[in-house]
């Protein structure tokens, strides 16, 4: 794949940067390091091999659904910049009524 100033120019609006031309033909020489780096792995013949072990076991460890004591009233409003009655009061969002 060859980097060409279009896929760099589309990178940078993907990103929402604004590059400057050193920045860009710097990120075009990383890019290309990059991608001959993947290329060179493509040429390995990894027939036969099998995978080495995981440094960290990913079986997955679900806890039990266990029905726990939530907050009361009073510690879930305790922070609450404002409220009225009990509740949370916010600022109204939708005009009308």
């Amino acid at each position: 794949m060859k980097i060409t100033p279009e896929l760099i120019a589309h990178l940078e609006n993907l990103a929402r940067l604004e590059l400057s031309q050193d920045e860009r033909e710097a990120m075009r020489e990383d890019l290309e390091k990059i991608l001959a780096y993947f290329e060179k792995l493509g040429e390995l013949d990894l027939e036969g091999l099998e995978e080495l072990a995981r440094p960290v076991e990913t079986e997955a460890r679900m806890r039990q659904d266990v029905p726990a004591p939530g907050l009361s009233q009073e510690e879930a409003l305790q922070n609450a910049p404002e409220r009225e009655d009990g509740y949370f009061k916010v600022p109204r969002m939708i005009e009308g009524e």
